[in-house]
């Protein structure tokens, strides 16, 4: 007969980490994706004038993100700076958001061919309004699927704000196998938890692309 000391209670914290888990990825996301346009237009548009930030972010690409944390948390301390352990990871994790679409939008924006941009500005369109109407909406349906890939790697990735002291889901599974001593069932829990999120994520993804190609 099978037994376990698993609770209601167990789930409802593993929920809870869940929770933190979705709230770390929506911050992260929202500002890495606002930065991300923005640093992505200007390598796209300006790429000599913005190869020191070219650069930057490469390093924050190339970094592993664990690293990122500890010495973000680190200088947070030494600063001085009286900031939450969730609010650095959601600045850590936006800035590693921000430094991966930025190349997502570079590539959608020069995924435009020139001839269809010519066309535009010889319809009278000014610079701006060749960038607002023609430009984005063609970049954005390129960059979509990396941009959503995206997302479904930075909810995985908050897995390593557990080395920050954050009580997600991947630490509130750890919590509860060194109290029960059962790691495969916990784990297991946890995993379905994981794919049930990404698949919420992924679903809504796949729909929103369907309605762009319906609309087309």
């Amino acid at each position: 007969m099978f037994s376990t000391g698993f609770t209601w209670n167990d789930l409802v914290f593993l929920l809870d980490g869940a929770r933190i888990t979705l709230q770390l990825t929506f911050w992260a996301i929202l500002l890495g994706t606002f930065a991300g346009l923005l640093f992505g237009l200007a390598r796209a548009l300006w790429p000599r004038l913005s190869l020191p930030l070219a650069w930057l972010l490469d390093v924050f690409r190339s970094v592993p993100l664990l690293i990122q944390f500890v010495l973000f948390n680190s200088f947070k301390s030494i600063v001085g700076l009286d900031i939450s352990a969730f609010s650095v990871g959601c600045i850590v994790l936006g800035v590693y958001t921000a430094a991966y679409f930025t190349e997502i939008v570079r590539g959608g924006v020069l995924a435009v061919s020139l001839s269809v941009r010519r066309a535009s500005r010889s319809l009278g369109m000014s610079y701006l309004q060749d960038l607002r109407w023609i430009v984005l909406p063609m970049a954005t349906r390129v960059a979509f699927p990396g941009w959503l890939n995206l997302v479904l790697g930075v909810m995985k990735d908050t897995a390593l704000v557990m080395w920050i002291g954050i009580v997600e889901l991947l630490r509130a599974s750890q919590t509860i196998v060194t109290r029960i001593q059962e790691p495969l069932l916990v784990l297991c829990i946890a995993g379905l938890i994981y794919y049930v999120m990404s698949l919420v994520v992924a679903r809504l993804g796949a729909r929103l692309e369907r309605r762009w190609q319906e609309n087309d």
